[in-house]
């Protein structure tokens, strides 16, 4: 029985990263023990669970059932146990969480370290990343994205205002190309875009001028996924770039940016942490929650 359980973990494991490499990677084993393990398992329940190509791993029709059934049975056992543990004194435990690149830097780094420092048994683990996460599917603990993109079932706590957006541009690249002053005008500029990797697409920069909102679908040589690239290369000249305001303050504030079309810039709904249920939450989540809740001394 407890063979079992150990290697349905490790089957989970599998069928939801839908990679041996992946999942090997998260349980901390190599991918042919790995392997091993789920051939064992498959040979002792006499089934099939996994399908596997050359690239890719989907779970059986046996695999969908073991995943619907049994997986919840176990989320429960493990919420139980996270309970009892509740009853000692240390807050330990592992905290997941998803976010945008700059966010992490600004926001959750500076808020986590002393807390961190205070509870050695606590760990976090944080991704960075600008897709759409589903943190229940994913199995992360808290998301953290602008207040308009969480959905409306979340447990949701600001974490900043409002936060106002800007186009910049260097002092360099506007001696060579004239300063915009309308949407239509970006479209004769060298923009530095943003590859959404949840869709694949590019980012269209989202603008309002006189009450109305528009999509600038914008154009340029440079094309990054993260916002500290697309700041690097507007410093270096390469184009304009549409970018938090508190990433770029520094840089404008030296002259090494300037800002343009303020008017055209909007404010997005402020930075939220959330997650799922107040229900079952750990006292390890409600301290991370707390911590991202106040501003970094």
């Amino acid at each position: 029985m407890r063979d079992n359980i150990t290697d349905i973990l490790a089957f989970l494991a599998v069928a939801r990263e839908r990679s041996f490499t992946k999942a090997a990677a998260k349980l901390g084993v190599s991918q042919s023990a790995l392997s091993h393990t789920m051939r064992a398992l498959e040979t002792r329940l006499g089934v099939r669970l996994l399908t596997r190509t050359t690239r890719s791993v989907s779970p059986t029709e046996a695999g969908e059932r073991l995943m619907q059934t049994v997986a919840p049975r176990l989320e429960e056992v493990e919420q139980e146990i996270a309970a009892v543990a509740e009853l000692g004194e240390k807050v330990s435990g592992t905290i997941r969480i998803t976010a945008i690149d700059h966010v992490v830097d600004s926001v959750l780094w500076p808020r986590l370290a002393p807390v961190l420092f205070r509870y050695p048994d606590l760990k976090v683990e944080i991704s960075a990343d600008y897709r759409m996460v589903d943190i229940v599917a994913e199995r992360y603990d808290i998301g953290v994205r602008w207040g308009d993109q969480v959905q409306k079932d979340m447990v949701a706590v600001r974490l900043s205002p409002d936060e106002p957006m800007v186009i910049v541009g260097s002092p360099g690249y506007f001696k060579t190309h004239k300063v915009p002053t309308s949407a239509q005008d970006l479209l004769r500029h060298n923009c530095i875009t943003l590859r959404m990797s949840s869709l694949g697409g590019i980012y269209a920069w989202e603008l309002r001028h006189r009450g109305r909102a528009l999509e600038a679908r914008v154009n340029g040589q440079v094309t990054f996924n993260g916002a500290y690239q697309m700041l690097n290369a507007a410093l270096a000249g390469y184009g304009l770039a549409f970018l938090p305001e508190d990433l770029t303050r520094p840089h404008v504030d030296a002259g090494r940016l300037q800002s343009v079309m303020a008017d055209w810039c909007p404010r997005f709904p402020g930075l939220h942490a959330y997650y799922p249920s107040r229900r079952n939450s750990s006292r390890a989540l409600r301290l991370v929650v707390d911590a991202l809740r106040q501003p970094a001394e």
